[in-house]
C-alpha cells in the first residue's frame, strides 16, 4: 500500500493532429490507422493500404475538416481535455496530467511530468476517456499506456481504470447533460456511437459463440459482454433512456464514422438520418455518448454533415447535444472514479 500523496492521475484521450496543416494531419492519420487494433490487417498489407492509398487520398480532405472545427487555442479535443484536467485538478490534491493515444502529449511526457512533480511517485492511475470497451478505442489506449510504462522501466505501479459504460455517475452525467435540450419540441432522440467493424465484435468475443450469433445477444448474459462494444453501448443507451423516462418509440441507436466497405455495426447513422424524416420523425435531438469530449466526429461529422443530411431528407429541426466535456456532473464522476481506485491501493 502507498500513501495518496505518492499517486498521480493521467486522463488519456484519443488525440489530434498538432495543426490543420496537411503534413501534420498526414502524420496523425498514419499513426492512427497503422495501429493494429484500429485496422487489424497484417502489417505489410496495412502499410501499403494506409500509406499508399488511404492517407494520400484523405489527408487534404481531413485537413479541411479539421480546419472547419479548429479553435483559436487549437484542437477542440485537446483543449477540452485540458479543461477537464484543470477541473479535475481543482477537486483533487494529487497531480493530474493528460496523455493522448495518438499525437501529443505522449504518455511518456505525462509520466515524466508526474515524476517531476513528485520524484517519490509510487503509483500512476490512468483513466482512458472511453466509456465502452473496443479494441480500437479503450483497449489500444490502455495497452499503449502499459507498453510505454514497461518500455521506459518506470518503478511506480500502474493502474488502469476499466470502462465505465454502466457506472451510475456516468449515466447520470449523460442524462442530465441531455435534459435541458429535451425542453424543446422534438420527435426523436438518436444515440449515435462511433462504429466498429463486425469483425472486431467477433474477434473480441472470448466465448467464440455469443456476439452477433445468439438471438438478442446483447441481453443474454455472457462473459463476452466484458469486452463487447455493441453490448456496452446498448446498455448505456437503455440506462440513460430509463433515467430520462424516454418511451421506447422516442429513441434509437446508430453507428457513425464507417471506414471502408466491410460490414460495420448497424444501423449506420448516415442512413438513419436520411430515413427518420420519412418516418415522420422530423425534429431530432442527437447525442454521442461514446465521446466524452467534442471532436471532429461530433463537431463536423454529426453537427455539420449529419444536420445537412437530415434537413435535406425533409427534417424540420436538428440539435446536436454537446459531449460531456466539462459538465460538472462529469467532472465529479471522474474525481470519484479516481478516488475509488486510490482507496483500494493506498493507505
Amino acid at each position: 500500500m502507498v500513501s495518496k500523496s505518492d499517486v498521480g492521475i493521467i486522463l488519456m484521450n484519443l488525440g489530434s493532429p498538432d495543426s490543420t496543416a496537411v503534413p501534420d494531419v498526414k502524420r496523425y492519420l498514419i499513426e492512427f490507422l497503422m495501429d493494429k487494433r484500429v485496422i487489424d490487417y497484417p502489417w505489410l498489407f496495412r502499410k501499403i493500404l494506409i500509406e499508399g492509398i488511404i492517407v494520400p487520398r484523405r489527408a487534404a480532405q481531413s485537413a479541411k475538416a479539421y480546419e472547419s472545427i479548429w479553435w483559436e487555442e487549437g484542437s477542440p479535443l485537446i483543449a477540452l481535455t485540458k479543461q477537464l484536467q484543470t477541473a479535475v485538478q481543482h477537486d483533487m490534491d494529487i497531480p493530474v496530467e493528460i496523455a493522448m493515444r495518438y499525437g501529443n502529449p505522449h504518455p511518456e511526457v505525462a509520466y515524466n511530468n508526474l515524476l517531476r512533480k513528485n520524484p517519490d511517485l509510487k503509483e500512476v492511475i490512468v483513466l482512458p476517456l472511453y466509456p465502452h470497451y473496443a479494441m480500437s478505442s479503450y483497449e489500444t489506449a490502455a495497452e499503449y499506456a502499459k507498453e510505454i510504462y514497461l518500455k521506459k522501466k518506470y518503478t511506480f505501479k500502474l493502474s488502469v481504470i476499466p470502462p465505465f459504460y454502466d457506472e451510475p455517475d456516468y449515466i447520470n452525467a449523460v442524462a442530465e447533460s441531455m435534459r435541458p435540450y429535451m425542453q424543446q419540441d422534438y420527435d426523436y432522440i438518436l444515440f449515435s456511437y462511433h462504429g466498429v467493424p463486425e469483425r472486431h465484435i467477433h474477434k473480441g468475443d472470448i466465448t467464440g459463440s455469443h456476439c452477433l450469433k445468439v438471438n438478442d445477444c446483447c441481453h443474454v448474459r455472457s462473459e463476452a459482454h466484458k469486452f463487447c462494444y455493441r453490448h456496452q453501448v446498448t446498455i448505456t443507451s437503455e440506462l440513460v433512456a430509463a433515467k430520462l423516462g424516454l418511451p421506447k418509440d422516442k429513441w434509437g441507436i446508430s453507428f457513425q464514422s464507417r471506414l471502408g466497405r466491410e460490414e460495420w455495426l448497424k444501423p449506420y447513422t448516415a442512413a438513419t438520418l436520411e430515413q427518420l424524416p420519412k418516418e415522420g420523425k422530423k425534429k431530432l435531438l442527437i447525442v454521442c455518448p461514446a465521446f466524452v469530449s467534442d471532436c471532429l466526429e461530433t463537431l463536423e461529422e454529426i453537427a455539420v454533415e449529419g444536420k445537412h443530411s437530415f434537413m435535406h431528407a425533409g427534417g424540420d429541426s436538428y440539435t446536436m447535444i454537446p459531449c460531456l466535456n466539462i459538465h460538472p456532473l462529469w467532472v465529479k464522476a471522474v474525481v470519484k472514479y479516481c478516488n475509488q481506485i486510490m482507496e483500494t491501493t493506498t493507505v
